[in-house]
């Protein structure tokens, strides 16, 4: 069987020179793209994220982290599709309206994207009208909203109503977080689920699938 112990280290530890040949010499080996991604790519990226949340690395480490798996990923993309392989869920991500702070949540889709979730990333400031059309468009299992500020807060539970009011509330999970966000507040706009940091809203976000399936 194919040692994937370089390909998780360099993952692991950000080295975005390596994984290219390291992605290659797997390929040339008659690896899949599928077992390069769930052997070599998404063990690496979790690593990372357990050790971000016991805060033994921060933001700056998981970003290469990051950065490192999407390189590899982009070269193997075009091959999963081939493979038929499907991501474990859909997530569409963004910051409500009024609050423009990204950092977060950039951090939150990298690590989605890193368990093997498809993300679409709508951005900040996102009006619930926005979040509602690419709800239709894109019929994720989760929306991932994100409030760094206590004025904006409030969006996110706007959000939850205009999902319920176009009788979409019951077709996708929503989480929530950001810096003044508690798991108390969560509860009393309706969220799925609250999460303090990109790592838990990876493993939150994969519970809430498997209770779909």
């Amino acid at each position: 069987m194919y040692d994937y112990a370089d390909m998780i280290s360099a993952v692991e530890k950000g080295r975005a020179r390596d994984i290219t040949a390291l992605t290659e010499s797997a390929l040339s080996a008659g690896e899949t793209a599928n077992n390069i991604l769930n052997l070599g790519l998404l063990p690496g990226m979790e690593n990372i994220g357990q050790k971000f949340s016991e805060n033994k690395v921060f933001v700056p480490e998981v970003m290469l982290a990051a950065r490192t798996l999407n390189i590899a990923l982009d070269k193997i993309r075009p091959l999963l599709v081939g493979e038929g392989a499907k991501p474990c869920g859909k997530v569409v991500i963004c910051t409500v309206n009024g609050d423009r702070h990204d950092i977060g949540k950039n951090l939150v889709k990298m690590m989605l994207e890193g368990s093997g979730f498809e993300v679409f990333d709508l951005g900040v400031s996102v009006t619930e009208e926005k979040i509602v059309s690419a709800v239709r468009e894109h019929k994720p299992d989760i929306v991932a909203l994100s409030a760094l500020l206590t004025t904006t807060m409030k969006n996110q539970a706007a959000v939850i109503d205009a999902l319920s009011a176009a009788g979409l509330r019951n077709d996708v999970k929503v989480i929530v977080g950001g810096a003044p966000v508690t798991e108390e507040f969560a509860k009393s706009i309706g969220a799925d689920a609250y999460t303090k940091d990109a790592t838990s809203a990876a493993a939150v976000a994969k519970k809430l699938v498997s209770q779909t399936m």
